[in-house]
């Protein structure tokens, strides 16, 4: 017997995505501007950054409208890994973005110091990002926490909110001291900001890809709470992976007392191990194979 729940939330995280790339895009545009109309350094690497998250967010959004689709006989699990695939390339992304702040930063500080900056419109359109990006951030905080795909758009949202900050802080030193290094300093440190949170989600995409357990699901507790069933005497073949973020997936070989199956109360066993791992474990989709004390596996593994 199989629990199928849909395990989506595709239409609000859709509209949610939305919001942001529209909010993020009008950001980016401004931010080019300023970035042209000051001679900031950091407002470009801001700009550049606004940039890939406004792809970002389109892939999320196109990864997320994928991802609905219904399951058939092909992709039995449906197109939820469409998800993690959008997250993969938002990590490259923010890592290739990093790389080329990097360079260009530590090229002006070592160059002459012959960049004018207008520290005072800087700051200006510094204060209108960081706005713009707690709204954002605002908006993906609740869906984020289910959603790989939504996870990533909220990093880099994340990752300009305290790159906006750093430009104001790099602003506030020009206009009151006139050294334009504060701007390149500013850069790479919004470049410092993105690589780990970047590496973060590459690494939670590789554990979604190889199928490995959930950071936050044991499976010996799951076990121990299977053998804790009235009737359950041993477990074994314990699998558990995740489709995507917040998309866990389970499936075990429980063995039964024989007395409970010739009684008809297998029926109620199944059911108590799905209820179990759907309120203790949050598992949504679960498979149990019930089986007599002297079945024997015809393709048994360890």
């Amino acid at each position: 017997m199989h629990d199928h729940a849909p395990g989506l939330r595709g239409a609000s995280n859709r509209r949610l995505l939305t919001l942001s790339l529209i909010i993020t895009a009008s950001v980016m545009i401004v931010q080019i501007v300023g970035a042209v109309l000051t001679g900031s350094l950091a407002l470009l690497a801001d700009a550049g950054h606004m940039f890939a998250d406004t792809a970002a967010l389109v892939i999320a959004l196109l990864a997320s409208i994928v991802a609905a689709r219904p399951a058939n006989d092909r992709r039995t699990f449906g197109y939820q890994r469409a998800e993690v695939l959008g997250a993969l390339i938002n990590g490259v992304i923010l890592i290739a973005l990093s790389a080329w702040i990097a360079v260009e930063a530590a090229t002006r500080l070592v160059g002459p110091d012959d960049h004018e900056v207008a520290g005072g419109l800087m700051l200006v359109v510094a204060v209108v990002g960081l706005i713009a990006n707690a709204i954002a951030m605002w908006l993906l905080s609740a869906a984020q926490r289910h959603s790989i795909n939504v996870r990533g758009a909220y990093l880099e949202v994340l990752g300009d909110l305290i790159g906006s900050a750093m430009v104001i802080v790099a602003a506030i030193v020009i206009v009151t001291t006139g050294w334009t290094g504060a701007d390149a300093l500013a850069s790479l440190a919004i470049a410092a900001l993105i690589i780990p949170r970047a590496i973060g989600l590459l690494r939670e995409v590789a554990s979604v890809l190889s199928e490995a357990a959930p950071a936050d699901i044991h499976v010996a507790e799951i076990r121990e709470h299977i053998l804790r069933t009235p009737g359950v005497t041993a477990v074994h073949d314990v699998h558990v992976w995740q489709l995507t973020r917040g998309a866990p997936v389970f499936s075990a070989h429980v063995v039964v007392d024989d007395v409970c199956l010739r009684d008809g109360r297998g029926p109620a066993i199944l059911a108590s191990l799905q209820t179990c791992l759907a309120d203790h474990f949050d598992v949504e989709h679960s498979t149990f194979q019930l089986e007599p004390a002297d079945h024997v596996e015809h393709d048994a593994h360890a």
